[in-house]
């Protein structure tokens, strides 16, 4: 299941994991990847859906998945 392209910036705090490699994926996409701190497939990272955040996710959105964090 992939994330639909409408995360808005808020104080919540996500839980994103890659669910699909990069190969293949333009460079942008890859480099959005690494910034988000996810190297591998199932890898997963806690960050705040600020707005930089919120874009990166909006960017890659067919190759993670986005929870909110518990």
């Amino acid at each position: 299941m992939t994330t639909p392209k409408n995360i808005q910036p808020s104080d919540k705090k996500l839980e994103i994991t890659q669910i699909k490699g990069i190969i293949g994926a333009k460079q942008n996409q890859k480099d959005c990847l690494r910034s988000l701190g996810l190297k591998h497939i199932g890898d997963s990272v806690v960050r705040t859906a600020d707005a930089v955040t919120a874009g990166m996710i909006n960017t890659v959105s067919h190759l993670v998945k986005v929870e909110e964090a518990k």
